[in-house]
């Protein structure tokens, strides 16, 4: 399957989109999509041939927990819906806790790395092997970015990914951008990464921009993307011709021009680096496990996961979440430096979604938004989503004092009335709300 050269399709651009010349493809994030009705954007660029393709944010098909089947069932709907090829998730955990743990439901609200022991590699494959049973396209993985490192991991990153594909036959979804910042942050080499995985396995690749700060990677799709990655897209063409390659862009979007520059800039690097012949490296075997027994990919292949197993990840995802976004103790092993920056990261980025998602919440609160939400992150953690989050920081605020000016108070009171009562008010109650605050904020 050809895909070619695509653009992350975001509803802030998707004017600039739709305008781009030379584009065979888009990714849309399905979490983002109604499930029975699709933008016009995305309906005039399937119209034109442009292929559709749902990337998801949210299975976590890395965590301890077996995948939720009402999450798969939306993931199906969104790919009939755009009559997709394939749909594309991340290897990393997004929540934990819950009953294999006895402890309250913890939710990270962005992508973490799982480890690469055996026991998460087996909870990994059991999962996407429901996934896969679940969905009516091929499914296809993308290796995540991370601040932080697990300790005591078996495999290296090409290794883990090689075994899930030779276990379940999954496609892959190559992040370089992701591979650099793993290079950054943990010391971790792009061009042994690509030699060990199989590259024959790739379904398309991601390209993107991020930024430096003392000395740690961050991986925030928006800025350009830097030679760095390029390099590494070029490693990459050195040894496979990848069916797709897509530039991600999620913040700070720049003017049309500027989008089509930087996919010019990633034709460029494809057509440089194609060699006459692809250049395959053999993959190093994955190492032993145990006492001197390996646990090749070949006798485990569709089998569930060892007993203990989820158990044991449940754990240790839990508590490396609950430090994160809890003040809980940082695990052993851990580096607490990182884990302090990815705090701060996930509580940043929680007040970032928050602000798009219910964007009446800045209005309302002005320059004090922020400071304020960070301080509710700090005391409570996410446990229901974006949306649940933020009314439960409205909620904080109305009970712990309210705010001193009045208009506010009332606006921020019946923004919270309005979304938490056991229906939505009538459309006619929300137009009388909105113009009574517009004349009591004259």
């Amino acid at each position: 399957m050809k895909l070619g050269i695509g653009i992350g399709w975001r509803p802030e651009i998707a004017a600039e989109v739709e305008a781009l010349t030379g584009i065979d493809w888009v990714e849309a994030v399905a979490e983002n999509l109604c499930a029975d009705h699709l933008p016009g954007s995305l309906v005039r660029l399937r119209e034109r041939g442009v292929t559709v393709v749902p990337h998801g944010v949210s299975l976590g098909l890395g965590g301890a927990d077996r995948p939720d089947a009402g999450r798969l069932a939306s993931l199906a709907a969104r790919a009939e819906l755009l009559g997709t090829p394939l749909v594309t998730e991340h290897i990393a955990f997004v929540r934990a806790g819950g009953p294999l743990t006895a402890t309250p439901r913890l939710e990270a609200g962005h992508l973490l790395p799982v480890p690469r022991t055996w026991d998460a590699l087996e909870v990994l494959c059991e999962n996407v092997r429901i996934a896969q049973d679940s969905l009516p396209v091929p499914l296809a993985l993308e290796n995540i970015a991370a601040l932080i490192s697990w300790p005591d991991e078996e495999l290296t990153e090409g290794q883990f990914l090689a075994e899930l594909v030779e276990r379940t036959g999954v496609r892959l979804l190559i992040d370089v951008a992701n591979l650099h910042t793993n290079h950054v942050n943990r010391g971790e080499d792009p061009a042994k990464a690509l030699d060990e995985l199989p590259v024959e396995a790739i379904a398309y690749v991601h390209v993107a921009g991020g930024v430096e700060k003392d000395g740690v990677w961050h991986d925030t799709h928006a800025h350009p993307v830097t030679a760095p990655v390029l390099d590494v897209l070029a490693e990459l063409r050195s040894r496979v011709d990848p069916p797709g390659v897509l530039l991600e862009r999620d913040d700070a979007f720049p003017p049309g021009a500027e989008l089509a520059a930087e996919l010019e800039t990633i034709r460029e690097t494809l057509r440089v680096a194609e060699p006459e012949t692809i250049r395959v490296t053999p993959r190093a075997a994955a190492p032993a496990s145990g006492a001197g027994t390996s646990r090749g990919a070949g006798p485990l292949a569709g089998k569930p996961a060892a007993p203990g197993a989820r158990d044991r990840t449940a754990v240790a995802q839990t508590a490396l979440l609950s430090s994160l976004v809890a003040g809980t103790p940082a695990p052993e092993g851990f580096d607490r430096r990182r884990l302090r920056v990815q705090s701060r990261a996930l509580a940043a980025k929680r007040a970032d979604v928050v602000a798009k998602v219910a964007p009446e919440l800045p209005q309302i609160l002005g320059d004090g938004y922020r400071a304020a939400f960070l301080d509710y992150a700090e005391a409570r953690p996410m446990s229901g989503g974006y949306r649940r989050d933020a009314l439960d920081f409205a909620e904080r605020i109305l009970i712990s004092g309210g705010l001193a000016d009045p208009v506010a108070q009332r606006r921020l009171t019946h923004w919270w009335e309005d979304r938490s009562g056991p229906r939505p008010p009538r459309r006619t109650t929300r137009l009388v709300r909105a113009a009574r605050a517009v004349l009591v904020g004259k």
